[in-house]
């Protein structure tokens, strides 16, 4: 039977390293955070998200009948540090199912440690075609975050010479091999690539050869903290006058870390952006806002996403009548769940989504264009 639900707190209330929702529940859910390193900026909003998804779930009657706990982790840590963290609470807790919010190092360590044998929602933007029993992906991948925002900035800010900067692990390296395609089709040339350590926080050398190669656009694959350092010392060089900077991972948070003084002609491209004005956006906006006040965390597209992928795991769940990994890879197909990006199908264990390319000169995100329900090429064959 469906228990009752405990009320929402405030903010501050679900900011622990480990914490629950909901307690006197049947289903425990493992929701995995970046609440250090890099990544750490997006913890508080992503858990906040995740929070308001389990009191709407129960609401709506749960899973199969049955209200989840949320049970939180920290993987802001290096992958293997991170399995642990998650098998804690999957043997420790006895969590049923996992959401996952954080870097492609730590999916691929996670994909190892469940072994299939139990469902993970996989939720940000990432490197695409990960494919495997169990998993299921709700993020951005390279072919919808680029392939139309490329040729999009070439015809309309004549981005012709590209550098390439992110910090050197997978998703940074795969986004960019499928991004020299997208760039060369749109009749542009890359002029420089790098990849620079977690550890880096100056980026002098970097910005040094960024001038001196000519570059009249910047895509950057840097993560949280590096992308602020990055950005604000990009605009102290006197760079945004020289290129455009397009980021697939810098939102509300980040940019507001990197400062309106330091964000002129820098792009970000994503599903979603706290500014979208469609029902289902303000409404998520209007329900957040409420559950946890004014001065809340600001919403983005990471911690959005951790809500985004609740929503699919009660819909997948409630669809294959289980949370038993084989029944829930046999439904997987065709699943349709609503969140604040509009109404969702999974297709090949991803989903198309609108893309919104916003400018965020001045400090906020103002959308110039979006593009309707872009499929994903790196979804998987079955």
């Amino acid at each position: 039977m469906l228990k009752a639900t405990t009320k929402l707190f405030a903010s501050a209330a679900v900011t622990l390293a480990l914490g629950t929702v909901s307690a006197a529940a049947d289903i425990k859910v493992g929701v995995l955070v970046p609440d250090s390193g890099p990544a750490g900026l997006f913890g508080p909003s992503t858990r906040n998200s995740s929070t308001l998804a389990a009191e709407q779930i129960n609401a709506a009657g749960g899973i199969n009948g049955e209200a989840i706990e949320l049970v939180f982790a920290d993987v802001g840590v290096p992958p293997a540090e991170a399995a642990q963290a998650a098998l804690r609470l999957w043997k420790g807790e006895g969590a049923q199912a996992f959401v996952g919010m954080h870097d492609s190092a730590v999916r691929e360590a996670l994909i190892g440690r469940f072994n299939g044998q139990v469902p993970y929602v996989y939720t940000p933007v990432y490197e695409g075609n990960s494919c495997a029993p169990g998993l299921y992906v709700t993020g951005e991948t390279p072919s919808q975050q680029l392939a139309p925002v490329i040729p999009y900035l070439a015809e309309n800010e004549g981005a012709s010479k590209w550098y390439l900067i992110g910090h050197d692990y997978n998703w940074p390296r795969d986004t960019n091999a499928l991004a020299k395609n997208y760039i060369a089709d749109a009749g542009g040339e890359v002029v420089g690539e790098e990849y620079v350590p977690f550890t880096v926080s100056e980026f002098d050398s970097s910005l040094q050869r960024i001038k001196e190669s000519g570059a009249d656009a910047i895509l950057i694959t840097l993560v949280g903290g590096g992308s602020v350092g990055f950005n604000v010392s990009f605009a102290g060089f006197g760079l945004d006058e020289q290129a455009l900077r397009l980021g697939t991972l810098i939102e509300e948070n980040t940019l507001a870390g990197i400062g309106a003084e330091n964000a002129d002609r820098l792009f970000s491209s994503s599903g979603y952006f706290a500014s979208i004005e469609a029902d289902a956006a303000v409404s998520f906006a209007a329900d957040y806002t409420a559950a946890f006040g004014a001065d809340a965390p600001a919403l983005n597209g990471l911690g959005q996403s951790a809500y985004e992928g609740l929503m699919l795991l009660a819909a997948l769940a409630n669809k294959a009548g289980s949370l038993d990994v084989a029944a829930m890879d046999a439904a997987a197909e065709g699943t349709t769940w609503s969140t604040p990006r509009g109404e969702n199908t999974l297709t090949g264990r991803h989903m198309a989504q609108t893309i919104y390319l916003a400018d965020g000169s001045g400090g906020t995100f103002d959308i110039v264009a979006s593009f309707d329900k872009v499929a994903s090429s790196e979804a998987c064959a079955d």
